[in-house]
């Protein structure tokens, strides 16, 4: 079913011999999280170098580029863009020389305010090299006002939305969480060398120590004396609203994030929809690879036998990370083929993480058809998508939503199926482990955590959920 594209992936090493061989194992764990581009600069005592290309990351770097990088200190990105175009210039990390010296950003996110900002400085003769809002954190940085302080802080409380953000100059890197720390980020170690990454997964790739996230409104900065914390913003900002769709599809099921393990949240979530949403049929399958875990708690909650009813061609990647409706839908014919002995004859549930534009919904399920399944009951794994996202997921036009503007019912008709059900917004918190750990649930609510347009959270309702959360 059509997805959101991804958030993108960080990964950055201080003080390693093999820090640039590192981060490049890193950013193949963060593949899932953007293939548009992928970069990676590195530094030493001499500067800051830095090498980035469109592409995946095994088409960005070659074993001679990687040598060429070789230095003690290192960040890279793989990216998909919400803002800002797909191109080589908006690639990341962005590397700018200012008053200060020479710096390496890597951005994941979005910034609310980004073209206020941008507006306000080109009319005040700033000039702009990309469309990506992570340059607008440059021209904050080398504002006079603020290259006068000694660290980050004043910068950091003037962005508004969702970053978490790292930084590398020639002697440091500095990691940063917004102050409703919507987008995960990890603290590890290896051989005695900091870590920091966007999903655990990518430290375990390296043999490296998760010690703990970044937590909300904090940031970091590592350098040869250690490791300084500090909060950089005032108490009453920090309202955690982590992104709970990271959690149900983003982040890869071998992760921990926001404390939480992914594969068992998600498993979670399939025995609740079961309890929710049971069906009469003979076996669960899941749409690759987004409803695995919860399709395995499907399964084992309603003692419905789980089959492997899909086959994915794992070369042709991931659909909706492409730019472009036309290169979707074409990958989209190449990306799955269904097992007609498994589901010839038979009732099948199919469990999937999320519909979110439906346009390939119908095409993805007729493979069923075609292949002989007698009724196909479609169970979904999170609430409706019925509001769009301004903190960094690409459905930000509530026009596209199908949710948005159809009932289930004629969204079950449009998907030809014979029945369709999501997970109910209080089944979807009461399955996280935390009971005092908010979420961001906008996209399902429109309950935003931070303004947008006006529009904020509704502290009644938070406080209601919270207190069902209580109870589960």
């Amino acid at each position: 079913m059509k997805k959101a594209k991804e958030s993108c992936g960080l990964f950055g090493v201080f003080d390693c011999k093999d820090a640039v061989e590192k981060v490049y194992y890193g950013l193949y764990s963060l593949q899932h999280r953007g293939e548009e581009s992928a970069g990676i600069a590195s530094s030493d005592s001499r500067g800051v170098i830095h090498h980035k290309g469109l592409g995946l990351v095994n088409d960005v770097f070659t074993p001679q580029i990687l040598k060429d990088l070789q230095r003690s200190n290192a960040i890279g990105h793989v990216r998909y863009s919400t803002y800002g175009t797909s191109d080589y210039d908006n690639a990341q990390p962005l590397v700018v020389t200012y008053s200060k010296g020479e710096v390496a950003i890597a951005h994941n996110g979005q910034l609310l305010d980004a073209s206020k900002l941008r507006e306000d400085y080109e009319q005040h003769g700033s000039i702009f090299h990309t469309t990506s809002d992570t340059e607008v954190i440059v021209h904050l940085m080398a504002k006079p006002s603020h290259v006068e302080k000694k660290n980050l802080s004043h910068v950091l409380n003037h962005l508004k939305g969702a970053f978490s953000l790292l930084f590398l100059t020639k002697d440091e890197m500095v990691g940063v969480r917004d102050p409703s720390g919507f987008r995960p980020l990890s603290l590890g170690k290896v051989d005695g060398s900091y870590v920091i990454a966007s999903e655990t997964c990518a430290l375990d790739q390296i043999g490296a120590e998760y010690i703990r996230d970044i937590e909300p409104g904090e940031v970091v900065y590592i350098n040869k004396y250690g490791l300084k914390s500090e909060i950089y913003c005032s108490p009453r900002r920090i309202r955690p609203s982590s992104c709970i769709f990271e959690m149900i599809y983003f982040s890869r099921p071998d992760s921990v994030i926001f404390g939480e393990s992914v594969h068992i949240f998600r498993k979670k979530l399939g025995m609740r929809l079961a309890e929710e949403f049971p069906a009469d049929a003979d076996i669960v399958i899941s749409v690759p690879e987004g409803g695995n875990s919860a399709a395995l708690g499907y399964s084992h909650f309603s003692g419905i036998p789980i089959e492997r009813g899909f086959i994915r061609n794992h070369y042709v990647g991931r659909t909706f990370i492409q730019p472009g409706q036309g290169k979707r839908d074409k990958k989209v014919e190449l990306k799955l083929n269904a097992i007609s002995e498994v589901v010839k004859g038979k009732k099948v549930v199919v469990v999937d993480d999320s519909i979110v534009r439906g346009t390939t919904s119908r095409s993805r399920l007729g493979l069923l058809r075609k292949a002989g399944a007698k009724e196909i009951h479609v169970r979904i794994s999170c609430p409706p998508l019925r509001f769009p996202c301004h903190y960094g997921i690409d459905f930000q036009i509530k026009e596209e939503l199908i949710a948005a503007n159809h009932t289930i019912e004629e969204i079950r008709k449009f998907l030809e199926v014979d029945s369709l059900a999501y997970i109910s917004i209080e089944g979807m918190l009461g399955c996280t482990s935390l009971p005092d750990r908010q979420y961001c649930e906008a996209c399902f609510s429109g309950d935003y955590p931070v303004s947008v347009g006006g529009k904020t959270k509704k502290n009644k309702k938070r406080a209601s959920t919270k207190k069902k959360r209580g109870k589960e």
